[in-house]
């Protein structure tokens, strides 16, 4: 299907780019909107996105208005549900849109697309959504035949092969303000840290993607020769500052302190970019790490590791797969308690956290 508008600079007054995931998919959608303003500097542009994850993406310089949908909306009543639907769809129409960019796969999303008004509507042409409707709603869709060899940054960035923009940055970018700074430099005070220091991310969401406790709890204790402080971190869910506490009561490691639940989203990242080095499991924190450059050991099991894996040079991934057999992730149970990343050995990790530590000196 081809794009029946020419979209040049200077006819591009406002665009909207939609994506409705998660955190960690909301960071990696930044190398779109920074090719967005490289290429159409005078430009505003929007973002629709899930009011959970605004956090994300609310300092990039690029971006003018946050559109958020709130998922509560639907715990409040029908009414009230379609009461904020509409609202927020008129918000939408009074931007007057030039282009619109979908970058997800729901019917909400298309149907969002085409009532923008905007003349110029680009999306995917999912496999799941061959429909006169998904078609309907945009001017111009783009194969995904080839998204199960790319990155997610790349299938993203590859949604913009109509507009036919020469790609020459590809990173992804996480900001913050400088009140997040601020709390950064009074937390680590308020604790006692003045020196360099090591973020660990621990937690997950999905028990399937953490380690061992046991063996989280021998890696702070083998860092302590290096004579940093670890930092770690996780949610405010309360699983996961259980889980904190559990690996703090394995170690003896007394430059080990955690800010678990503590922090937000802008915060933590304001606390990752300034650290020595970031070891964490497959989680938003570990993009946040790779968005900021900041020195990154990945830890992966049965995840889609090349969609997934921390998009940055400055990273090392050790993938669980390597030392035992793991399921294929679509055959996961994400409910599930056993830890497959297990297999991985403390050594290995503390040989990729030393390499970093060494580079840095």
């Amino acid at each position: 299907m081809s794009i029946r508008h020419a979209v040049l600079p200077a006819q591009v007054k406002r665009i909207l780019l939609i994506k409705l995931r998660h955190h960690g998919d909301m960071l990696l959608t930044t190398p779109v909107i920074n090719t967005l303003r490289q290429r159409y500097p005078e430009s505003e542009i929007d973002v629709l996105l899930y009011k959970e994850t605004e956090a994300i993406l609310r300092y990039h310089p690029a971006i003018s208005v946050i559109h958020a949908i709130d998922r509560s909306w639907k715990k409040q009543g029908i009414r009230y549900q379609l009461k904020q639907e509409l609202a927020l769809l008129k918000q939408i129409r009074s931007r007057h849109f030039d282009l619109v960019i979908n970058l997800a796969d729901q019917w909400r999303s298309a149907a969002i697309s085409l009532l923008s008004g905007a003349p110029v509507r680009i999306g995917f042409g999912y496999q799941k959504r061959r429909s006169f409707i998904w078609r309907k709603a945009h001017t111009s869709l783009v194969s995904t035949a080839n998204h199960g060899k790319l990155h997610t940054v790349e299938q993203n960035l590859s949604i913009l092969a109509p507009l036919n923009i020469e790609i020459t940055d590809s990173r992804a970018s996480m900001h913050y303000c400088a009140d997040d700074e601020a709390s950064r430099q009074r937390l680590l005070a308020e604790r006692g840290v003045t020196g360099d220091y090591i973020v660990i991310q621990p937690t997950s969401r999905w028990t399937y993607k953490c380690w061992d406790d046991a063996k989280m709890a021998q890696l702070l204790d083998a860092l302590q020769p290096q004579g940093l402080t670890l930092i770690l971190t996780a949610g405010p869910d309360k699983k996961e500052r259980d889980m904190i506490a559990h690996i703090q009561s394995l170690c003896h490691n007394p430059q080990v302190i955690s800010l678990a639940g503590e922090l937000t989203l802008t915060q933590l990242a304001a606390l990752i970019d300034r650290a020595r080095l970031f070891i964490g499991v497959d989680s938003a924190p570990m993009h946040m790490a790779a968005a900021l450059h900041t020195p990154c050991v990945a830890l992966f099991g049965p995840t889609k590791l090349h969609h997934w894996r921390p998009w940055s040079d400055n990273s090392t991934v050790i993938w669980a797969g390597d030392f035992a057999e793991l399921p294929r992730p679509d055959a996961i149970d994400t409910r599930t308690r056993q830890r497959y990343l297990d297999a991985i050995p403390v050594e290995t990790v503390l040989d990729a956290a030393r390499d970093y530590l060494a580079e840095a000196k």
